[in-house]
This record gives structure tokens, C-alpha cells and sequence, in this order.
């Protein structure tokens, strides 16, 4: 459905970003933020289905400015070389992902109110970005690792936020959910009876359930807060 185009961010560096355009005119835009696996065939896929929901979306590559064309799948190893990816981002100076991601949601612009929804590290970012980037209207983590932790809820949402977690995720203990909501009153916390990477139908983690709820209340947040 979609294709991958060049962005460039406000430093003047080149990134690919995959596009996904909808059969008419769109209702809005959805920016897809990647997990440590790339812009994969699952994100395409995510992509592709907000695409058929109305949106015009757009996943830019987070890892691009360290690697290009990565594109991993969900072993052992793939995780151990996401993880190395991701160390390797976060360890760039903060306004290099967040200005490609900038670019993504200017881009995405044209297609009317711009939501930002990511996945695992992605849902990281969506959170930073909910809370540092401009032109955005709404913005969905999921289980977004390090959202929980005290220098990320240190942070202040400048647009509505919907986050969705797992009570099984053994990367973001339960205990730091609840008091990522105590914190952040104004946001609408979801916890599923599911494990990290719920969403992800690629994963042994995935919950179709949960998965298909969470989307629902996507949809919904998006409907309301883009249209």
C-alpha cells in the first residue's frame, strides 16, 4: 500500500520514511514511531492499516541516523542488535531523532491533524515528542520503555495522550504504571491483561484482544482529537 520517500530534517540530514497514503481524502495523519526492530514489516503493516482507517501515516526511520536499512526481525538476536541500535540513538544528542521525527510530523502535516502513535522504544518517543515537538494533536504510546521512569515523568504533555500498557510487561513494572498515572492525571492510562509487544502479531507476546481494544480506543482518541 505504502512506499518509502526521502525526509530532511532541519540539520539538513536525508532519512527514509515509509507512507502510507488513504484511498480518499485523509481524515488526519498518523506519524508510526518504530519499535528496536526498524521500520519492519510489522510497522509498515501498523502503518498500512491507519492508512485504511483514513489516515494518511507516516513511519520515519529512528535508526537512521546510525544505521541504514535496518530491518529486524523478533529472535534473540535481533533483540540484542535493536537494543544496540537504540543505545546507540538515545546516545546521540536528543535533537537528532526528535528533529527527523519533526520532519515526519511536518510531512505528515498535509494530510490535516497530525497524532503520533509508537511501540515499545517508539512509544518512548511518542511520549518525548507529546511533550517537546510541535505541530502534533494527539499522541498514543504503547508500552513505551522508560516512559515510567522519573526523568521521562518529569516531563509535561503539550497535547492529549493515551497510553497503553501490559500488566505482564516485565519491562515496565505495574507499580510504575500506577504512579505514571497518579502523575500525569490528564492522561488516559490503559492497562491490558497482557505481556510487552501485545500489539505486535509477530511477537509470541501478541494478545489479539488486547490488541484489538487497544486499537479501538486508538481510533477513538484519533477520531476525536485529529477530526
Amino acid at each position: 500500500m505504502g512506499q518509502f520517500i526521502d525526509l530532511k530534517s532541519s540539520d539538513g540530514f536525508t532519512f527514509p520514511a515509509y507512507v502510507a497514503e488513504p484511498a480518499g481524502t485523509p481524515r488526519g495523519a498518523v506519524v508510526v514511531l518504530q519499535e528496536i526492530f526498524g521500520v519492519n514489516s510489522h510497522i509498515r503493516s501498523v502503518a498500512d492499516g491507519y492508512a485504511r482507517a483514513g489516515y494518511l501515516a507516516v513511519a520515519p526511520s529512528t535508526f537512521h541516523r546510525v544505521q541504514a536499512g535496518v530491518e529486524l526481525g523478533y529472535t534473540d538476536a535481533d533483540m540484542q542488535a535493536g537494543f544496540k541500535l537504540k543505545t546507540a540513538v538515545e546516545e546521540l544528542p536528543e535533537s537528532g531523532v526528535q528533529a527527523d521525527i519533526q520532519a515526519a510530523i511536518d510531512h505528515a502535516a498535509r494530510g490535516g491533524k497530525v497524532g503520533i502513535v509508537g511501540y515499545c522504544w517508539g512509544g518512548l518517543l511518542t511520549w518525548r515528542a507529546a511533550c517537546a515537538a510541535n505541530g502534533l494533536a494527539a499522541a498514543v504510546p504503547y508500552y513505551g520503555g522508560g516512559v515510567t521512569t522519573e526523568a521521562e515523568v518529569a516531563r509535561k504533555p503539550k497535547v492529549p495522550v493515551l497510553a497503553h500498557f501490559g500488566e505482564r510487561d516485565h519491562w515496565i513494572p505495574l507499580d510504575s504504571v500506577k504512579a505514571f498515572g497518579q502523575a500525569h492525571p490528564e492522561v488516559e492510562v490503559h492497562v491490558y491483561a497482557a505481556d510487552h509487544g501485545f500489539n505486535c502479531d509477530q511477537r509470541g507476546s501478541y494478545d489479539a484482544a488486547a490488541a484489538k481494544l487497544a486499537l479501538e480506543r486508538t481510533l477513538a482518541f484519533f477520531g476525536k482529537h485529529l477530526g
